[in-house]
């Protein structure tokens, strides 16, 4: 389990990383001004791995082109950063960022819950692009978060999972006990309803005894 810093603006990156961030987002979707400029920017501070996102806005973010244009625009920052987030419905890039050595995080966040059936399908189609699939839900009942800790336990590794919305957010604190790579937090700025801040997230899981991965 490793702590990801979702920031929009690199003047966040000291703050995150003295926080205990081991990996930094950057939410490009949600950032202003030039994003090749914060990118560099966030690596002239920082020696933490980067991610960087460009979030549809059907997958909850602000992203509304398609997907020559999310290309267009990722691509000046590939060179700069360890990950990028690519939503199924980019993926037909995945094969040239991937020669540019970056690890691709195949995303899929839904306002939904799918069946565990689903679930496990999902992760075959992002793992067919990604090295990494993410799959993020909005769980209804209590018992589509025993769903989910059921699948991110049994699913192959790595996987990262979490869910939308405040309702059920303390899921985002369970799934990594369970085998989530990544715990989304925040470093002062929530980029998503529900996130903990990096210091929340650290004492939790300092409390229930989880162990970082390095």
């Amino acid at each position: 389990m490793r702590i990801v810093a979702s920031i929009t603006d690199p003047a966040q990156v000291i703050a995150a990383a003295a926080a205990g961030a081991d990996l930094i987002e950057l939410r490009l979707d949600l950032m202003e001004g030039n994003c090749a400029l914060g990118v560099a920017e966030c690596r002239q501070q920082t020696r933490l791995p980067v991610i960087a996102t460009l979030r549809s806005a059907d997958e909850g973010g602000k992203f509304v082109g398609d997907a020559g244009e999310w290309f267009r625009a990722i691509q000046p920052v590939i060179p700069h950063v360890d990950f990028i987030d690519i939503e199924q419905r980019f993926s037909t890039h995945a094969d040239a960022i991937r020669t540019q050595d970056v690890t691709i995080i195949a995303s899929f966040h839904t306002q939904g819950m799918p069946s565990i059936f689903e679930l496990f399908g999902q992760e075959r189609e992002l793992r067919a692009y990604g090295d990494i699939p993410k799959i993020v839900v909005t769980p209804r009942h209590e018992e589509d978060i025993i769903e989910m800790i059921a699948f991110t336990h049994a699913a192959r590794k790595p996987v990262c999972t979490g869910v939308m919305g405040e309702g059920f957010r303390y899921a985002r604190l369970i799934l990594p006990l369970f085998g989530s790579e990544f715990i989304y937090c925040h470093a002062g700025a929530p980029t998503a309803d529900g996130q903990y801040s990096i210091g929340e997230a650290k004492a939790a899981m300092e409390l229930l005894g989880a162990k970082k991965d390095m």
